[in-house]
């Protein structure tokens, strides 16, 4: 609709070639796109809704909704720094994120 919205702006004419109600030269060209706006909100709605609803689906069937943590070694870590190894370096050979490899260092 924004998009829709700009080329009236520019004062460019459309027209959609698969619906074929919807172009800017009809006379009730306003009032189909506010209502298609309208419901392109209620379906926006309706998806958070349902999303909404699986999350809390999923929480009460004990489910765990979040991203799994990953299998940090320490020590490892500790005897790669101590090696001399850049935290760059510790990062590629452990596959973690340097930043997870620094807090797991301290």
């Amino acid at each position: 609709m924004q998009h829709l919205n700009r080329l009236n702006g520019y004062g460019i004419q459309w027209r959609s070639f698969t619906e074929c109600y919807l172009n800017s030269k009809g006379t009730f060209r306003d009032a189909i796109i506010s209502i298609l706006a309208t419901l392109a909100k209620q379906e926006r709605i309706r998806l958070s809704e349902r999303t909404k609803a699986g999350l809390e689906r999923a929480r009460k069937l004990g489910k765990v909704l979040r991203r799994p943590r990953a299998a940090v070694d320490a020590a490892e870590i500790r005897v790669q720094r101590a090696q001399g190894l850049s935290w760059g370096a510790i990062s590629r050979k452990t596959g973690l994120a340097r930043a997870t490899c620094q807090k797991a260092a301290l």
